[in-house]
């Protein structure tokens, strides 16, 4: 016998939510649907921020990639626009993503790993050969150096004959609070930070009105090990911080937010995450209206890209993780994202092959026009459990932020150190399951096989760091030292005063300076940020 469903254990989802074993009508007793849900494309967007969702367009498919030489990655680009990828994504590596150029110590060993080495505006040029920057539209993930990026991206487009204004639009990640909270790529402390990506908005709204200013991101918060609720509460209470900076630096809410944008992640939980997505675009609507007053509709609308969860891939039977994958993009498409990266199942085990990329964007496609999931706008609403469910993530979240809030805001519970507190006892809490068999991961501690298959692994090629270094040392060596050194000069000044520190960095950079150099103008200036003195 089955036994009695009073006699099993709690059931409760990854955020400790407990399910219980029934929902009924009771479970919404008092609940306003046309406060709480709405219809698409209508305040509070719980429902989906467009009137016809997917039935009008699906979202953006944007696989990420990125590595070795920017020729390489290129050729990538090229491979998944034709196999029918639609927007672009782009990995950058670690020195570049610190602000170090490929011949710099901190570099050696680092160059082209985790993703591209873009040292300078020919590496840029290599990156984007024959891509139409004015329709094709490409997300970068990069933070610290994200302005640096961008001029550099603006710089190659204006020499392929596209001017800034019709850039075919893009966003940089550009959130460095969740690099304090949960991934470590910062270089400056966080105030001087918080003014470079104030200066990036005001510049883009003035050149490049298409580009989304900012990816305020919770991935990266979830792949540390935060619970869903953590995910969605603290990257909104990062928002809140990015658009009080902006006000308290003179512009004006309706003129950078409707440019805002959102990174979250896609965990296994189905109903927990689809939960999460409709909480957090119904907060943020109340954000924007009631907390900045934001007239413009456009400035309420949470617009987010989702990711499949990396830390969820196990290198244990690694074909597994394409069903892993499946799960978390229809739960993405379900909670209504507007763009969808899939991982590659062996990427538990490396940079993904082109066999595995191929397949991820196989599954968004199977999701996308033979699912059935895209027919009708958030399909899963009027869920006894899924609105309950709702209901509950968002109270669990706001306590988050009323708890930030006090602290000061999310800049000072950063420095406090609260939000990684908060994440470490989340991660601890959640591999203590697993190694005590409460949690049953497939083919890590249930299912296992003795031997295991191989699996193909990307590798790059060792010379790939001396040809990226020889390229830069003719760089450098073909350009006029001394206007690099009035550049550079022009960079520190600006940041010593108050101007926007775009204009002389772009200077710089359309002069030959490199990403390292105009970096460690900004050090000499800003100093680097070192947690806990």
């Amino acid at each position: 016998m089955a036994g009695d469903a009073a006699d099993r254990p709690a059931k409760v989802t990854d955020s400790g939510i407990e399910v219980r074993p029934l929902y009924t009508a009771e479970d919404l007793d008092g609940w306003d649907p046309d406060r709480q849900l709405g219809a698409p494309g209508q305040p509070p967007y719980t429902r989906g921020i467009y009137p016809s969702m997917y039935r009008g367009r699906l979202w953006t498919m944007r696989q990420y990639a990125g590595f070795g030489s920017a020729e390489a990655t290129n050729q990538r680009f090229h491979f998944l626009l034709g196999a029918g990828q639609t927007g672009l994504s782009c990995a950058f590596d670690l020195p570049t993503q610190m602000g170090y150029d490929s011949d710099h110590p901190r570099a050696e060993g680092e160059v082209g790993k985790v993703g591209v080495a873009i040292d300078s505006l020919e590496d840029m040029r290599l990156l984007l050969a024959g891509l139409p920057l004015d329709k094709v539209t490409t997300s970068m993930t990069i933070n610290s150096t994200a302005a640096i990026l961008l001029l550099l991206y603006e710089l190659v487009a204006e020499e392929q004959g596209v001017a800034a204004a019709d850039i075919g639009g893009g966003t940089i990640q550009n959130d460095l609070l969740k690099e304090y909270i949960a991934r470590g790529t910062y270089v400056y402390p966080p105030r001087p930070s918080m003014r470079i990506i104030t200066d990036i908005f005001a510049y883009c709204r003035e050149r490049i009105p298409r580009w989304n200013t900012i990816s305020i991101s919770g991935y990266h918060i979830r792949e540390a090990g935060s619970t869903a609720v953590q995910e969605i509460a603290f990257t909104l209470a990062n928002a809140i911080a990015y658009v009080q900076a902006a006000i308290d630096a003179g512009l004006d809410v309706d003129d950078f937010g409707p440019r805002l944008s959102f990174f979250f992640n896609g965990h296994n939980n189905v109903f927990e995450e689809v939960a999460k997505f409709r909480a957090a675009r119904r907060m943020w609507h109340r954000i924007m209206t009631e907390r900045f007053a934001a007239t413009a509709e456009a400035s309420k609308l949470l617009r987010f890209h989702t990711q499949t969860g990396g830390s969820t891939l196990t290198a244990q039977q690694p074909e597994s993780n394409i069903v892993r994958v499946t799960v978390q993009a229809l739960a993405a498409v379900l909670g209504g994202t507007q763009s969808l990266h899939t991982n590659g199942f062996d990427e538990a085990l490396g940079l993904p092959t082109e066999r595995a990329a191929r397949i991820a964007l196989r599954t968004q496609q199977i999701v996308g026009y033979e699912s059935g999931v895209v027919d009708t706008p958030d399909p899963l609403a009027g869920s006894y459990f899924v609105e309950s469910l709702t209901d509950e993530v968002e109270r669990l979240a706001w306590e988050y932020i009323e708890r930030i809030d006090e602290m000061g805001g999310a800049v000072a519970a950063i420095e406090a150190g609260f939000q990684m507190d908060e994440i470490e006892q989340a991660a601890y809490e959640y591999t203590k399951s697993i190694d005590d068999g409460e949690r049953v991961i497939v083919g890590v501690n249930r299912f296992t096989v003795e031997e295991e298959s191989e699996t193909d692994i990307l590798s790059i090629d060792p010379a790939l760091q001396a040809a990226q270094l020889a390229r830069l040392t003719r760089f450098k060596a073909d350009r006029d030292q001394a206007d690099v050194s009035r550049r550079l000069d022009d960079v520190r000044a600006a940041a010593k005063g108050t101007e926007n520190l775009l204009p002389p960095m772009r200077a710089a950079l359309a002069a030959h300076c490199t990403l390292g150099e105009v970096s460690d103008a900004l050090r000499d200036v800003f100093g680097v940020y070192h947690p806990g003195r």
